[in-house]
């Protein structure tokens, strides 16, 4: 789709050029690839004759390992479209997903078929095969350029000898191939050059290609300089294997800033330009505020600018501000106030008081607890630190609890929900240790699938010692452990408890019998709602509330209470991300009246529709106690209509919800400002809203990007009914 030509030139204008370029890159991407059901990455598609694909290196079509992954990124780097757009500040997007063009993400000579059955049984997503999902830290790459990151991989391999020879030439070839990368693109900026009639342009273009000449080699200097070199990254990245991770944005670019200021070389107008490009550059997960290992606030001036850098842009954002005890409250207030006006779903919030604690009862001090950040969907990280696997392992407990609930009907000769509690502690402790071994196998050979060749650059050690970061090349593995259906297993508990032995409404044959026929028949119907109204999760101190309590401590002690075979820590939490419709998939009628097949409930929330007032209180409360506690999260999301936004005090109703929540011992609060009748509209023709973003899980969207399925999680959420 052809944009009109601007002719204003200013920083207004062209922000709204590239807002209205984005959305038209975004309604190209629907047109050419279908739905989206996932964040809304800065990917724009190459030209539709660009037929690149990559070459195997296994007899299966697919390739593995250091050298086929080289090969293939490079090759990759090689002929990748170059892309310019005079009224950027930034040069470049990305428009492959390698990771996505293989035929097979995992070798076959390392079957892991002993684990299937028990990943089938209870629904265990592995992580096998996943990549990333760990945090870089940007200060590496600032610090070095990619210059003194080629030097430092040919430093470390004259250091460590021939036997890491494979390593370092395949960490040295993607380096040069992002240099070469850049290179075509100053060419290409200095060829817009020569077509720019427009003076203002001109000068962009020019300062442009002095920037990116720049940066072939050197380090960073500049606002602009840092900016456009986290975006090269960024890009690279995503590019190799889609990562997402960002860091602490404000302290990464400050000094930049504060330099440029003293210099007299930027205004703060020129500051949030460069910001409002970064952050549509690529939507990575950066957190704002929060404390400094010490303890200090870090909130400056620089946070709230890129606040207003995203504000002003209007897109997609994937900001979090960390809130502790010491936060400029200031911040907190401008975060809520954009949150009401813009209606984007960001800023997100996350609760540092309970992520410090938590992170520290695995046994680490609260210098290093602080520097565990919000940087992805739900998920915190040590930036440069540690490997994680976040957000790739789940286990599905509505599953396990339908597996121990058929069990005791075929053998126990006097159902109860004690007998119930009683197997399904002994499954979902199978569950937990087939995940530990999934774990296992996954970090004793993800090195030879698919190595971090990106994101180990930026990671303290891999490169010092040649290994991957996922074999040995940290000192830190906190593998991340989610479960999902939290909400699904304790109403269903609470419903056996109360229809079935306390008023004896109906027997647990018959029960059985309307769950094998989903609740189809003449008194199917009558006998779902009779389950689905039992005392819920969420409805405040209700047996709904008791048993996600205890759901959710017995989750928590099998995770933590011993390491995998391997001596991998594991850390809890509760997070579903988009899965809950595959998790759905696998799982029949439940006794909460859920149908087979429906989606599990999502992360820790309630089912939608707990309550028919939808008090927001009782959620976020219900939500804080049922936290794992040991640093990973357990997310809440609030659905909140427009018209608070008008309400007297909302910014203060909305903040001191947030506040509660995490004096509570909450520890991520996502909100989306959404207007339930606009949102029905948008459901039935995507098409009229072009621009409407909502946050699906931990991720923010453009709605009509999604598909019917995804959109109806949303809608769910907001709309209320049995």
């Amino acid at each position: 789709m052809a944009l009109p030509v601007q002719t204003e030139t200013g920083y207004d204008a062209r922000l709204k050029h590239l807002r209205k370029r984005k959305e038209a890159q975004t309604a190209e991407k629907l047109r050419r690839l279908g739905p989206m059901n996932e964040d809304d990455y800065g990917m724009v598609l190459p030209p539709e004759d660009f037929a690149w694909q990559p070459k195997p290196n296994h007899p299966n079509g697919s390739f593995y390992g250091l050298q086929g992954w080289a090969d293939n990124f490079c090759d990759l780097m090689a002929c990748h479209p170059v892309y310019v757009d005079p009224m950027d500040a930034l040069a470049g997007r990305y428009m492959v997903l390698l990771n996505r063009l293989r035929k097979s993400n995992w070798p076959p000579e390392f079957d892991y078929d002993a684990l299937k059955p028990d990943q089938q049984r209870y629904g265990i997503i592995s992580g096998i095969g996943n990549d990333a999902h760990f945090a870089p830290d940007y200060r590496i790459g600032l610090e070095l350029g990619w210059g003194g990151l080629l030097a430092k991989v040919r430093r470390c391999r004259a250091a460590q000898g021939c036997d890491k020879a494979e390593f370092y030439e395949a960490e040295e070839r993607v380096i040069r191939a992002i240099q070469g990368w850049i290179r075509r693109t100053v060419e290409a900026i200095e060829a817009a050059l020569e077509r720019e009639t427009s003076p203002a342009l001109a000068a962009n273009l020019r300062q442009m290609a002095e920037v990116n000449r720049w940066l072939i080699e050197g380090p960073p200097r500049t606002l602009r300089e840092a900016c456009q070199w986290i975006a090269w990254f960024n890009m690279a990245s995503r590019t190799y294997n889609r990562d997402g991770a960002g860091g602490q944005l404000d302290e990464l670019l400050r000094s930049y800033y504060e330099r440029d200021r003293r210099a007299g070389r930027i205004d703060d107008e020129d500051a949030i330009f460069l910001l409002a490009c970064l952050l549509l550059n690529d939507p990575h997960y950066y957190q704002l505020g929060g404390p400094a290992p010490d303890g200090r606030d870090q909130t400056s001036r620089l946070s709230f600018l890129i606040l207003e850098a995203a504000h002003r842009l209007k897109s997609t954002c994937n900001l979090t501000i960390r809130v502790h005890d010491g936060l400029d409250p200031r911040l907190l207030r401008k975060g809520v106030e954009y949150l009401l006006e813009d209606r984007k779903a960001w800023p997100r919030f996350s609760g540092d008081k309970a992520l410090v604690e938590g992170f520290m009862r695995n046994g680490y001090s609260a210098e290093l607890a602080r520097q565990r950040i919000a940087v992805g969907c739900h998920w915190m990280a040590l930036p440069g630190l540690e490997y994680t696997m976040n957000d790739t392992v789940k286990i599905n407990v509505a599953k396990v609890l339908m597996v121990a609930f058929d069990e005791m009907l075929r053998e126990e000769p006097h159902p109860s929900v004690a007998a119930l509690w009683r197997r399904f502690e002994e499954h979902l402790g199978r569950a937990v240790l087939c995940t530990a071994r999934g774990i296992d196998w996954q970090l004793d050979h993800q090195h030879l699938n698919e190595p971090e060749l990106l994101l180990n650059l930026l990671t303290h050690g891999p490169i010092e010692r040649g290994r991957n970061v996922t074999h040995g090349g940290v000192d830190l593995y906190n593998m991340c452990v989610d479960g999902a259906g939290l909400a699904n297993v304790a109403d269903a508990l609470a419903a056996l408890e109360h229809r079935v032995e306390q008023q004896r409404r109906i027997s647990w044959e018959q029960l059985a019998e309307q769950l094998g026929n989903n609740f189809q028949g003449p008194d199917g119907e009558r006998v779902r709602l009779m389950m689905r109204t039992a005392p819920n999760y969420g409805e405040g101190d209700s047996r709904g509330d008791q048993w996600a309590l205890r759901v959710s401590q017995l989750f928590t002690r099998l995770v933590t209470q011993k390491p995998t075979p391997g001596g991998r820590r594991m850390i809890p939490g509760w997070f579903s991300w988009a899965d809950t419709l595959r998790l759905g998939k696998q799982v029949g009628a439940t006794p909460d009246g859920r149908r087979a097949g429906e989606p599990v409930a999502h992360g820790a929330n309630p089912r939608p529709g707990f309550r028919d007032d939808g008090a927001a209180t009782a959620m976020v409360r219900a939500i804080a106690a049922i936290q794992p506690g040991y640093g990973n999260t357990a997310p809440v999301q609030l659905e909140l209509d427009p018209g608070i936004a008008q309400s007297d005090g909302a910014v203060d109703v909305v903040s001191s919800l947030i506040l509660g929540h995490f004096a509570l011992g909450g520890t991520l609060f996502n909100i989306n400002i959404v207007d339930a009748q606009q949102l029905l509209a948008a459901h039935q023709d995507p098409s009229r809203y072009p621009d409407l973003v909502v946050r699906v899980t931990g991720f923010t969207a453009y709605f009509a990007n999604l598909s019917p399925e995804f959109r109806q999680l949303v809608v769910d959420r907001l709309v209320r009914g049995c």
